[in-house]
């Protein structure tokens, strides 16, 4: 008798899901925040208040926010902060105008010759060295007490970094470009315009920032020595009456023109510099 042994087939066991993946966090800083650079200032802000408003600040050393407010509305309504803002904005804008030109002028000359660096790098770096605020009791000999002298120290102040960061950006600029531009046989006008400003741009708006910021460093120095006008002389001023608050209201107008300014350039960058994909952008 012959037994017939039936194999059932199991059936093929369904396939298990893949492991959930983890997401892997991402190392860039993430998207920028709508007006980031105004929290800290106004996270401070809050906190002065908060301090005046509990008494932990002393009024005759920290006036209130409130009280530096009302101060600041009572000078412009007396005229007295709008001539002295518009004196000092004047100043700035002479000193930085002149300190720019001189700096890009020297970089460039300095940046595509042999010649020009030799004869240029040297000097700045020489100046660099030197505080320039430390030539204030010079220029004041050669150039009097008036405005002349404080818009030359406000250039110089402004040209160093303009110059630094410009000239390093030059000489930064890949080899393999300029060798590009010769065999394509670019003029001189052209390997400037498509490769030289391109690849200063960046170290531009660098020294760019710099200056500004330093445009107004020299300026609230400048305007407490032999001046009638201007926001430093009214802090030197208060400083003699023991005006606490109006010396906080120059203070205020400085650090706002100063975060203005520089917000300013960044924009100028942003838009230039476009093409570049950067962590900030």
């Amino acid at each position: 008798m012959t037994t017939t042994t039936t194999t059932t087939a199991a059936a093929p066991a369904a396939p298990s899901a893949p492991p959930a993946r983890r997401r892997r966090r991402g190392l860039a800083p993430g998207r920028p925040l709508p007006a980031a650079r105004l929290l800290g200032p106004l996270l401070l802000l809050a906190l002065w208040a908060a301090a005046s408003a509990a008494g932990r600040l002393d009024p005759a050393a920290i006036p209130a926010p409130w009280t530096v407010l009302r101060t600041g509305v009572r000078l412009w309504t007396d005229g007295t902060l709008s001539t002295d803002v518009l004196t000092s904005l004047r100043r700035a804008a002479y000193g930085f105008a002149l300190g720019l030109t001189a700096g890009v002028l020297l970089a460039l000359a300095s940046g595509l010759s042999r010649t020009g660096e030799a004869l240029i790098d040297g000097t700045v770096q020489l100046n660099r060295a030197i505080p320039t605020l430390g030539l204030i009791p010079l220029f004041i000999l050669w150039l009097g007490i008036g405005e002349t002298f404080k818009i030359a120290i406000i250039a110089i102040v402004v040209y160093v970094p303009v110059y630094l960061n410009t000239h390093a950006a030059l000489s930064g600029i890949d080899s393999r470009f300029v060798e590009l531009a010769e065999v394509q046989g670019l003029s001189r006008y052209r390997f400037i315009r498509q490769i030289v400003i391109p690849g200063a741009l960046p170290g531009f708006f660098v020294g760019l920032r710099l200056g500004v910021t330093g445009s107004w460093l020299g300026l609230v120095v400048l305007e407490q020595i032999n001046a009638t006008s201007g926001l430093g002389y009214l802090m030197f001023q208060a400083q003699n009456y023991g005006q606490t608050d109006v010396i906080l209201v120059g203070l205020a107008i400085y650090g706002i023109f100063g975060l203005a300014s520089d917000s300013a350039v960044r924009i100028v960058e942003r838009r230039v510099l476009s093409w570049r994909r950067t962590l900030s952008s």
